[in-house]
């Protein structure tokens, strides 16, 4: 069983900046490929980032250049970092990973992942 706990989530004010982080337990993380999506309220799922076993990275337009996905392996973490928070970005943010060690298949991840965390909210005030 697969567990991805959030953490991270808080107020902070637009400008500014929080940096996630997702705790994985899963023994073949060094290989699995991680994601992170975010939900706002009344609104879907969406995918913001995501991050292969060899740390190539996948961003949505919404947040290229203000948020970075990175990985520590020996920490089995891995991080969002968000700059330049706007209001927009206030949702839950949820970790995923993709359940097939080795694979990277951006295309579809925009669609979500396997296993997933159970969120951490962030808000962005005005």
């Amino acid at each position: 069983q697969v567990q991805l706990v959030e953490s991270g989530g808080g107020l902070v004010q637009a400008g500014g900046s929080l940096r996630l982080s997702c705790a994985a337990s899963r023994r073949t993380f060094e290989n699995d490929a991680m994601g992170w999506f975010r939900q706002a309220p009344g609104k879907e799922r969406e995918f913001v980032a995501a991050i292969s076993w060899s740390a190539i990275t996948s961003y949505s337009d919404s947040v290229k250049g203000r948020f970075t996905i990175s990985r520590d392996n020996a920490k089995n973490t891995v991080y969002l970092q968000m700059n330049s928070l706007k209001p927009e970005d206030t949702a839950v943010y949820y970790c995923a990973a993709d359940a097939v060690p080795g694979r990277w298949y951006p295309a579809m991840y925009y669609k979500g992942m396997d296993y997933w965390g159970k969120g951490t909210l962030v808000t962005v005030s005005s």
